[in-house]
């Protein structure tokens, strides 16, 4: 009987063996899990001059749009410079359009006036002479007469003449043409002057770059801001994103635009992300001495962005779990 016994336990032992290798060399190979972190590129909105805060319209956890306003500063200072710039501008064009301008309406009338009566003048004497060049032959009428006839009839035309040029000078520009041009450029350079002061005066109100929540707001009412300093820091969805952490002997699996399945506490089931950025450098973690053996410490740090509708629900800091999707397993071979 005690043979027996042993002979049976000697079995069952070798069973027991036979079924424990092949459990193992037929169980499945242990997924992939890498652990990282949300993480966040917050946009720090602050003023482009220095100023005073006269008002701050959102608060920590705040959603906004893009455009809505964040805050104000003062800007009596800008108001004052717009409205000079403004009658800069109109005594600028009024000079253009003052050397543009021909004589004035009164001085346009008298001057075709006094064509107009000269070119009467010349008409008479012009008949005058022709009686007396036909009466001359005739003996009716002397030839000094007709040769001041004659001397009458050019002074005549060429007061016409003289007249004639009047008018067009009356109604000509003022100006000379280098005048004009000269002025044409200083109306120009008016109109950038008003449009710099009114960019500085649209920039003392401020707002949101991007669609996002408020993060934190960094100044209060009342604070005199440098260029520049944070007074708002925003997070919009898109800039949220998951960092991770891949072994060197799996980096091999990873490919720019892959994608990853996200998991972490309390999170919805169906988080995915996009494969963004892989790191060109190694690290360690903990730091050690470069050596073969010490591979299985090396790693590399993976982004990848998750979409829109699902990044807003991610906080950054928050510990994540991250799964290739596919095929991609754990390859039994232990790490050299």
């Amino acid at each position: 009987m005690t043979g027996r016994v042993w002979v049976a336990v000697a079995l069952l032992l070798l069973l027991g063996a036979g079924g424990g290798i092949w459990w193992w060399s037929e169980r499945p190979p242990p997924a992939i899990v890498w652990q990282g972190y949300a993480e966040a590129d917050f946009v720090i909105v602050g003023p482009t001059q220095q100023g005073l805060l006269t008002a701050v319209f959102v608060a920590r956890g705040d959603a906004v749009a893009a455009g809505a306003l964040l805050f104000n500063q003062d800007e009596t200072d800008d108001q004052a410079a717009r409205d000079q710039a403004v009658q800069a501008l109109a005594q600028a064009e009024k000079q253009l359009a003052n050397l543009q301008a021909g004589g004035k309406p009164t001085e346009i009338e008298q001057a075709e006036g006094n064509l107009a009566d000269a070119g009467a003048t010349q008409v008479r004497t012009a008949a005058d002479l022709g009686r007396g060049e036909a009466l001359l032959p005739k003996g009716d009428v002397t030839k000094q007469s007709v040769d001041q006839l004659r001397a009458d009839n050019l002074s005549a035309q060429a007061k016409v003449g003289a007249l004639q040029a009047a008018l067009v000078q009356s109604r000509a520009p003022l100006g000379r043409d280098e005048e004009i041009q000269a002025q044409r450029k200083a109306v120009a350079g008016s109109h950038a002057a008003l449009d710099m002061v009114e960019w500085r005066l649209g920039q003392r109100h401020v707002v949101a770059p991007a669609g996002g929540r408020i993060a934190d707001v960094l100044a209060r009412t009342g604070e005199t801001m440098a260029a520049g300093a944070p007074v708002v820091s925003l997070l919009p969805p898109g800039n949220i994103f998951v960092r991770f952490f891949v072994p060197e002997r799996e980096l091999s699996t990873v490919h720019y635009g892959d994608p990853v399945t996200l998991a972490c506490d309390g999170c919805p089931t169906n988080l995915s992300a996009t494969i963004s950025f892989i790191s060109p450098q190694a690290e360690y973690t903990p730091p050690l001495i470069y050596s073969q053996s010490s591979n299985a410490k090396l790693v590399f740090l993976i982004e990848a962005r998750p979409p829109l509708d699902q990044a807003a629900r991610l906080n950054p800091g928050e510990p994540m779990e991250v799964r290739p999707q596919g095929t991609h397993t754990l390859s039994e071979t232990p790490a050299p």
